[in-house]
């Protein structure tokens, strides 16, 4: 009985040592597994510079002059946010739902670990939030391959207890909400806060953080945007609401209340194409692209507005652009009602006086400079085949101003469609510091991505006039009240270089014999622009223009004083507003300064300003364009219907301004300003063969008159806004005659005492 009971010891003590060598074996082969992945033998593991520096990827906001970002350019659409920025009951989601133990680990929870192995990963996978944030920042998703997916699970151990030495708990929260991607363009928590609720983090209430904090499970699965997943959505949010309870962060009661609660988002898509100032932000993108040529990072590198985190503060006013774009809108979208009924019995709608070789040239044209054309060619397909697929029926998405829709139609026709609308250009400006404060590009970016504010020349028509008065009030010494003889008039041949006699006509074909200029430029009238012209010389009347900020290369004819120029929106703001700023021309800035992602000034404007006018000449020419909103062409800013349409405001304060309409009702423009606010608006189509039949429709204070009108009785309703409703300021010991008038009981009489000049 001995012996077997010897032996019985002896074979218990064997399996005992063979259990204890193979643990040994075991653990030193784990340990040695976590050496050798340290070592990044299975792969590389990220440095100690990498730790403290993990590549950031960070996007560069766009930012207006009273704070709010407007856009962003980036690569992955992330904007970091400090600890303190987060509302406590979001962390307090966070750890309630991702990792109850996370301030009692060093990186990786053994208990939830163990959890995880035993019920082979049925009640989740035990990845603490430093595990996480580790797959964030170094290795990304994970492999289909069991062993592959040990050793990445290795490697996240490995990576989050570094992170653990090397920042606080407070700082992998933050990291990790910041890198955390909440799709829909949305990576990081301020992002996802302003994509699916138009807020900053700080201000989520507690069921749009649980929400939030519900969708890092799986973003895609639960997608508040999918219509389809709403209740999967819904009840997600809630148990994330109840995991809050379970961890003492949130009373049952408070919890009962917000689960019942439906989810409300407002949903901002931070896309280039989508959201507030599209043109304008394109349009900074490319500035961006220059300025990055010229300056460099302190070690010699280029700057990256898509990775930098650059902070680009701007000049833009986020309410005037609003009120800009709201203006556009609202009358371009009724006025587009009245160019189509004026279409219908047009057999080459929308186009007008064009044979149908030249419609055939402007559709060829039109053809290869699509995107279609673009793609098809960089596949080798000849040109004929390109052309057949233009007229092959396809499915297409259109724009229309009461949204998109779904149709069938040729590309061909597609384009004829396209060319019916009428397109817009808009820049609002402060004269005295050249801060541009809004900026409309177009209609709508998404589907016209042309930029008819900064980009597009059109010719200018009437609007050009000023610039010929001026140059005759500082070369002629002649003033708003001195008088011409409203007449026929012909500048003959071999004159200012005229190859044929030219004889101007006033538009209504009227003349009105002795007039002053003041009452001149109210009307428009053409052969007293002519009769100006021919003693000033088109030079003068070039190079005061081009002093005034127009960069056009403008041709040396005397056609030129009716107009026959093509000028962007953007210098002719310029060129007015240095009438508003007593003759001072100051460069349109649109950048205030920018900031690296550390907060550091990297640019600072620096404005650039010249002396173009006297600033007595400079005033004489805003008294005669407040003429033309006093007893002009743009008299309807005082109220009152014409045309298609009532206005609804009636501006009693001083307003300076001038109309234009080019040859055929093809642009209309109209340039307005205020002591401290300059703003231009053109008007017309894609192309100037398509326009409305008529002046009544055509003209500049039918098309764009009213944009303007709409767009300052906006910015005088806003509380927040200074826009000025006072005279403009009156040079001391003014020299130049501008009160050409006298009140006589309720009506305006011109004063007897005038010069006449007899030409």
């Amino acid at each position: 009985m001995a012996q077997k009971k010897n032996l019985g010891t002896s074979d218990f003590s064997k399996y005992t040592k063979k259990f204890w060598k193979i643990f040994a074996f075991g653990l030193g082969g784990i340990f040695l597994f976590f050496f050798l992945a340290s070592l990044g033998v299975f792969g590389s593991m990220p440095s100690f510079d990498e730790l403290e520096n993990p590549d950031s990827n960070l996007a560069t906001e766009v930012i207006s002059s009273d704070g709010v970002t407007i856009g962003k350019f980036y690569r992955e659409n992330r904007t970091p946010i400090s600890y303190e920025d987060l509302p406590q009951h979001l962390v307090d989601a966070l750890i309630a739902t991702e990792d109850e133990r996370f301030y009692s680990h060093s990186g990786i929870d053994a208990r939830g670990t163990m959890r995880a192995v035993f019920k082979l990963g049925s009640s989740g996978g035990a990845s603490t939030i430093s595990q996480q944030l580790a797959k964030l920042l170094f290795h990304g998703e994970g492999s289909k391959f069991i062993l592959f997916r040990i050793i990445q699970k290795m490697k996240e151990w490995i990576i989050a207890t570094k992170l653990e030495r090397q920042y606080t708990k407070n700082e992998i929260i933050t990291m990790y909400l910041n890198r955390a991607d909440f799709v829909n363009t949305a990576v990081g928590i301020r992002s996802a806060a302003k994509v699916y609720f138009g807020k900053e983090p700080r201000d989520l209430t507690i069921e749009e953080g649980a929400l939030l904090v519900g969708m890092l499970k799986n973003p895609s699965l639960y997608n508040p945007t999918r219509e389809k997943r709403k209740e999967l959505v819904f009840n997600r949010r809630n148990t994330v609401l109840g995991q809050m309870v379970k961890n003492g962060y949130l009373e049952k009661e408070a919890k009962e209340q917000l689960e019942k609660l439906p989810i409300k988002l407002d949903f901002n898509p931070e896309s280039h194409k989508e959201g507030i100032a599209t043109y304008f932000r394109e349009y900074l993108r490319d500035y961006m692209r220059k300025w990055i040529k010229e300056n460099k990072k302190p070690d010699g590198t280029d700057y990256n507005i898509y990775s930098d985190g650059l902070k680009i503060y701007t000049t833009i006013d986020s309410r005037m652009q609003k009120h800009a774009e709201e203006a556009v809108d609202e009358h371009i979208k009724n006025l587009q009602v009245e160019f189509f009924k004026s279409q219908k019995n047009n057999k080459n709608a929308p186009f007008y006086k064009i044979n149908q070789e030249e419609t055939d040239k402007l559709m060829l044209r039109a053809m290869k400079n699509s995107e279609r054309w673009r793609l098809m060619k960089l596949q080798d397909i000849s040109e004929e085949e390109i052309l057949k697929s233009f007229d092959i029926k396809t499915e297409m998405t259109v724009f229309t101003w009461k949204g998109e829709r779904d149709t069938i139609m040729t590309p061909r026709d597609s384009i004829r469609y396209y060319k019916h609308f009428l397109r817009s250009g808009m820049i609002s400006m402060e004269p005295q510091t050249g801060h541009v404060k809004a900026w409309v590009g177009g209609i709508n970016y998404k589907h016209f991505q042309y930029d008819h504010a900064g980009q597009g020349a059109r010719q200018v028509g009437s609007t050009f006039k000023p610039f010929v008065y001026a140059t005759a009030i500082e070369q002629l010494n002649m003033s708003p009240c001195d008088s011409i003889i409203d007449s026929p008039f012909t500048i003959p041949r071999g004159r200012h270089g005229v190859s044929a006699d030219w004889t101007p006509r006033n538009s209504d074909h009227k003349y009105r014999g002795m007039i002053n200029l003041k009452r001149a430029l109210a009307n428009s009238i053409n052969t007293i622009s002519a009769k100006l012209i021919d003693r000033t010389g088109p030079r003068a009347v070039i190079d005061l223009t081009q002093r005034l900020g127009v960069t056009t290369d403008i041709p040396p004819q005397v056609s030129i004083c009716l107009g026959a120029v093509e000028i962007t929106v953007h210098d002719m703001v310029a060129a007015f507003s240095t009438f508003a700023n007593n003759g001072i021309y100051i460069k349109p800035q649109i950048i205030s300064r920018i900031e690296d992602k550390n907060g550091n000034v990297i640019f600072q404007t620096v404005p650039e300003s010249r002396d173009v006018l006297n600033q007595d000449i400079a005033y004489a020419v805003v008294k005669l364009l407040e003429g033309v909103t006093e007893d002009g062409t743009g008299t309807r800013l005082r109220g009152g219907r014409a045309g298609f349409r009532s206005y609804d405001y009636k501006f009693d304060n001083p307003i300076a301004g001038k109309t234009g309409t080019t040859q055929n009702n093809s642009d209309g423009w109209f340039m307005g300003f205020v002591p401290n606010l300059c703003t231009g608006v053109w008007v017309g189509c894609e192309d100037r063969s398509a326009r409305f039949n008529t002046t009544a429709m055509g003209q500049g204070a039918t098309m764009a008159l009213p944009i303007w009108g709409i767009y300052m009785d906006k910015c005088y309703k806003d509380p927040k806004l200074s826009v000025s409703k006072e005279p403009f300021e009156r040079p001391k010991d003014l020299t130049v005659k501008v009160d050409c008038w006298k009140a006589s009981k309720d009506t305006l009489d011109f004063d007897q005492d005038v010069n006449e000049f007899n030409f």
